[in-house]
Order: structure tokens, then C-alpha cells, then sequence
């Protein structure tokens, strides 16, 4: 059973007992993923032929994880303390919505989080009051898409899970009935 039908046969019906929805459309679903990753202090000392190399190594290994192009954010004013030009290249993003998104999501539960070294479960403080939950990820090394062999540095991203969620406690319980382990 992937992820939708999971939504579809269990949480939905779980939702409606736990909270007392007059319709199955009232029941808080998932919107779309965020994928973001910021250049930062990678791409800050090098030269621009260096830094270039980097992001595209970047932006190909974000392209595999979440199966969509990435988008390059550019720097919206210069910060001279970070080295930082109006328009030059700050990070990258991708956002996941419908099937792509079940299947990140679906990926990123069973897979990818388990795979993290000394993990021990997502804390429920990462659940804001939207219903929006942020886990950052150290190294992206822990998605099955990318090869260790391969890999010439690693970096860290974000992952944003946006839901339909009023308030905080149906989001937790969206969460923890689709399967994320969630820590109190």
C-alpha cells in the first residue's frame, strides 16, 4: 500500500473519528514538499569557474533525489560580509507536489530517515503552529539515489512538508498516522 492509499483507507476515517469532521474534504492533507539547499560558505572562497562546478554538482544530485529540475535562488542584495553579490547564485530549491510529492514522502519515511546516522526521531517542536513541518538533513547522502562512489563533497538540505492543517495537533496526528516517527 503506497502512501495515498494509506491516506486514503486509514488516516482519513482515523481523522474524522479523532476530530469529528462533517466530510472526508475537512481532513488535513499533505500540499507539497520544499527541497532547499543553500550554497553558502561552498561556493563563498572559490573562484567562479570552482563555484560553478559545485553547483552543478549540487543541482544534479537535487535533481536526482527529488526527480525534478531544481530552481537556482539568486541573491536578492549584496552582503559583503558573506562575499555575496545582488544575483549571484544563493541555493537551490524544488518543490514537489501530487505524485512526486507521495513518492518523496513515501521514500523519505521508510528509507531515507532510517538511514540517518544516530537518528532517533523527528521532534514534534519541528511542527509549527501552520501545521508545517521543516527537518533538516546533515548530509544528503542518506537518499538511495545517491551513489557514495560518486559523491565528491556532501551538503546539507531542508526538507518542508506543507499541509492543509488549521491547527498544530491535527498536523501531529496527520504526521504520525502517515507513518513519520515523530518523538514526544
Amino acid at each position: 500500500m503506497n502512501l495515498k492509499e494509506k491516506y486514503e483507507k486509514i488516516v482519513v476515517p482515523e481523522m474524522i473519528k479523532k476530530f469529528g469532521y462533517k466530510n472526508r474534504f475537512q481532513v488535513p492533507r499533505l500540499e507539497k514538499v520544499i527541497l532547499n539547499v543553500g550554497f553558502g560558505k561552498m561556493v563563498s572562497q572559490k573562484t567562479k569557474q570552482e563555484a560553478s562546478k559545485i553547483i552543478n554538482t549540487i543541482l544534479e544530485d537535487l535533481k536526482m533525489i527529488s526527480g525534478q529540475k531544481p530552481v537556482l535562488t539568486l541573491a536578492r542584495k549584496s552582503i559583503s560580509g558573506f562575499k555575496l553579490k545582488k544575483g549571484d547564485p544563493a541555493g537551490a530549491k524544488v518543490t514537489l507536489r501530487k505524485k512526486r510529492m507521495y513518492h518523496f514522502v513515501e521514500k523519505l519515511i521508510n528509507v531515507s530517515l532510517p538511514r540517518i546516522r544516530d537518528f532517533k526521531g523527528i521532534p514534534v517542536k519541528s511542527i509549527n503552529d501552520k501545521g508545517i513541518l521543516t527537518i533538516g538533513i546533515k548530509e544528503h547522502l542518506c537518499f538511495p539515489e545517491i551513489s557514495l562512489e560518486k559523491i565528491k563533497f556532501p551538503f546539507g538540505l531542508e526538507v518542508t512538508i506543507v499541509t492543509t492543517a488549521k491547527k498544530r495537533e491535527e498536523a501531529i496526528e496527520l504526521f504520525k498516522l502517515l507513518g513519520f516517527p515523530i518523538k514526544e
